[in-house]
């Protein structure tokens, strides 16, 4: 019997490695899947890595706007240090670029499918007060952004209870925490894979005002001259 123990023992762990493995190379496999982005900006490239594994939607909805060479011309026009840099939405005029019609809120389902949080060089989408008003403008966390995170739900209805921002939630219908506008987070779908050197450049570019914003608009424009799809 201390045998049969042992080989199931033996066995069961084999297995689990095999597992372990398989996700691995599963998890590598996808990764070099990955399509690629080249952002050339006046301050050097940035290449970014996408994931339409983890968020489908976003990713075709940006690699569009980049076929369409939409970005070409466009400025970050939202740069704060210890926090983010934005653009993809106004050209050098402060001109806001026409967009198509937004793309659906994918940031828990890419959470919840093993993507990236908001984290330093990772790449989002900006959106308004509305979860699923993304069009084209995205942003770079320069620091790791947990308030930006997606709340994932627990299981139970009414949900028995969470917490999230240092806001605890209990016994709230499912529903009602579902479609919380503020438990949404942001839809991170990619990153930097080569030219956070020049992120953090750019992060530290002074700043002021400019076109229709007050405040954290480089005083130098950054603009990015094209965006290419590597592979």
């Amino acid at each position: 019997m201390e045998d049969i123990f042992r080989r199931s023992n033996r066995l069961k762990i084999a297995n689990a490695l095999l597992a372990l493995g398989l996700a691995a190379t599963m998890g590598a496999a996808a990764a070099a899947d990955a399509p690629r982005v080249k952002f050339s900006t006046t301050a050097g490239d940035i290449v970014v890595e996408v994931y339409p594994d983890k968020a489908p939607k976003t990713v075709d909805n940006f690699l569009k706007y980049v076929n369409a060479k939409h970005y070409d011309g466009t400025i970050f026009h939202r740069v704060i240090d210890n926090f983010m840099i934005q653009g993809g939405g106004y050209d050098g005029k402060y001109n806001e670029k026409v967009t198509r019609p937004p793309v659906q809120h994918e940031g828990r389902e890419a959470l919840a499918k093993g993507g990236p949080k908001n984290v330093v060089g990772t790449l989002a989408m900006a959106r308004t007060n509305d979860p699923n008003s993304a069009t084209s403008q995205f942003f770079i966390n320069v620091k790791d952004n947990p308030s930006l995170d997606p709340a994932l739900i627990p299981a139970g209805d009414p949900v028995a209870k969470f917490e999230y921002r240092g806001r605890v939630y209990e016994n709230v219908p499912r529903a009602e925490l579902m479609n919380a506008a503020q438990l949404y987070g942001y839809t991170v779908f990619g990153k930097v894979v080569s030219g956070m050197d020049v992120v953090e450049k750019i992060k530290i570019t002074p700043t002021g005002n400019g076109g229709p914003f007050q405040s954290d608009v480089p005083k130098t424009p950054i603009v990015i001259t094209s965006a290419t799809v590597l592979k």
